[in-house]
């Protein structure tokens, strides 16, 4: 499933192709949206954001277009008279100035007013966006210190959207690795100085990610990775996917566990295990 990097990097993308424009056509799939398409037409696309992982087009007139890619769903953009070839389902489809923005395979879309966007079941139990809502790391450090959260490890915590939007598997390995945290440690099991380290990782980690594509190595051991001839999806991180290889920073071996039915990847020596 995609992370937030990679759905902030796709509402991006639909912001250039239809934001700030008005809409003409508007077609939605399933029979509870298609009785509202026609009232889309003609209001402007305000703004493409995202919440996490869900992504929300906010119209002119009020009007919010929730949805969710899960595993399958995918926007394509296009010119209108080209529309892809794809064997994917089409769900949605935008057209403005002859952009049209199509979301195929997704099925979990909806339509909200702005008034009403909080009381969404799943946007409802979020915590702040990490990259739609530009969070310092003071702030991501007071909800590490909630009660809700100091006492929980943070091999699952970090999953937890209700602490931050946006971060899924290969963030949760990656934070974990450059703040030296082992996961199964819990905030209150961490020094103020390590909770403000990792508060810092989460974000910088994340919004290296959303700059970069998904690559969240540093230059040198990329190119150490390159050169050893390690393939992309590894050399893009610095330890998710690289079980059995060595450690960038000590030379150990880097580890695989399974943490709330996911893998998670680590390094025994960086982050040692605090039992």
């Amino acid at each position: 499933m995609p992370e937030g990097p990679e759905i902030r990097r796709a509402a991006d993308s639909i912001q250039n192709q239809i934001g700030g424009r008005v809409v003409d056509e508007v077609w939605f799939a399933f029979p509870e949206l298609a009785k509202h398409a026609s009232a889309l037409e003609g209001i402007r696309v305000k703004v493409v954001d995202t919440w996490g992982k869900a992504l929300l087009l906010r119209f002119a007139n009020q009007q919010v277009l929730y949805s969710h890619n899960q595993l399958y769903g995918v926007w394509k953009l296009h010119d209108a008279a080209k529309p892809p070839t794809t064997k994917r389902s089409l769900r949605v489809r935008l057209i403005a100035d002859g952009r049209a923005a199509s979301l195929y395979s997704a099925s979990d879309i909806s339509l909200w007013h702005e008034s009403n966007l909080h009381y969404h079941p799943f946007l409802s139990r979020l915590g702040p966006d990490l990259l739609s809502q530009q969070l310092t790391s003071a702030e991501v450090l007071a909800r590490l210190e909630l009660k809700a959260f100091m006492r929980r490890q943070l091999g699952g915590l970090l999953l937890d959207q209700g602490l931050v939007a946006g971060l899924g598997n290969y963030l949760r390995s990656e934070i974990l690795f450059y703040a030296q945290c082992h996961p199964k440690q819990r905030p209150i099991d961490l020094t103020e100085h390590q909770r403000h380290q990792l508060a810092t990782c989460i974000i910088e980690t994340t919004r290296q990610a959303y700059q970069q594509a998904g690559v969240t190595n540093t230059k040198p051991w990329i190119d150490q990775a390159i050169a050893a001839g390690e393939p992309r999806r590894q050399w893009r991180f610095s330890v998710f996917d690289r079980a059995g290889l060595s450690c960038h920073r000590c030379g150990n071996l880097i580890e695989r566990m399974m943490v709330g039915s996911r893998r998670l990847y680590w390094c025994p020596c960086c982050q040692a295990d605090p039992s």
